[in-house]
């Protein structure tokens, strides 16, 4: 496909920023939101993006998006996920964050919480969580990935398992319609297979992008977690696989 000089900035800006809309495109290049539509379904059809309600994503298989980007993704529904899973866990327990920007939502919702033991291998969530006297930060040793703060390597995996908690908060950088949960970092999946396998409750904590996104390392199956909070679920397998397997599914949104 040849590219016009307008998709390909479209292109670099979704790659940046992971997802683009149509209604910004159109106030960027002083077009027609119809203009913009035809431009992302040529991209689309192309396989160069994936069409989502309102826009579009950059479906890097290989690479995550950047991590400031991915804060601004989805901001308001991680935000409403964060709390929701904040509201699940209570007073006097022990639980692990890991690594991602919906997690470090819901550590931002715990800020009034009382005697709680966090255990995280996210620089993010021990910065904020340490300001609060209630709630007792515990890090994990190992190399920090410079890219977002995550603790990642065998020597987080070895601290983690030293526990055995009330909750873990995890997250995933996509979700395969056959309830595969995934992610790019084969260090970063070693921890967080290690803090499902030493948590009684395990909340996986993931925005509605997440179904449109793939990415090549398998951390597990949605039926090893608990409760799934999300935004909205719009994917049929993806309910079906909850209800077969005892998942409890909250979406924020509905």
């Amino acid at each position: 496909m040849f590219l016009s000089d307008r998709q390909t900035d479209i292109v670099d800006m979704a790659k940046t920023n992971g997802r683009v809309f149509v209604e910004e495109l159109a106030t960027h290049f002083a077009v027609t939101p119809q203009t913009i539509r035809k431009d992302l379904n040529d991209l689309c059809d192309a396989q160069i993006l994936t069409r989502v309600h309102g826009g579009a994503t950059f479906p890097s298989g290989t690479e995550n998006v950047k991590y400031e980007a991915r804060r601004q993704i989805a901001a308001a529904e991680k935000q409403a996920i964060g709390v929701a899973a904040a509201g699940l866990i209570p007073n006097n327990a022990s639980l692990f964050i890991n690594i991602g920007t919906t997690t470090e939502a819901v550590g931002e919702a715990l800020a009034n919480h009382h005697e709680l033991m966090v255990i995280t291998n996210n620089i993010n969530v021990a910065n904020r969580l340490r300001l609060l006297p209630a709630i007792e930060v515990v890090i994990a040793g190992g190399v920090v990935r410079s890219s977002d703060g995550g603790i990642v390597g065998e020597a987080a995996v070895d601290f983690i398992r030293q526990f055995k908690v009330d909750y873990a908060v995890i997250g995933a950088s996509a979700i395969d319609e056959d309830g595969a949960l995934l992610d790019y970092d084969f260090r970063e999946v070693k921890v967080a297979q290690a803090i499902i396998a030493n948590a009684r409750h395990v909340v996986l904590v993931a925005d509605s992008t997440k179904f449109e996104r793939t990415a090549p390392v398998r951390i597990g199956q949605l039926s090893q977690v608990h409760t799934f909070i999300t935004d909205r679920c719009a994917t049929p397998s993806i309910r079906q696989l909850c209800q077969e397997s005892d998942v409890r599914l909250i979406e924020t949104n509905r």
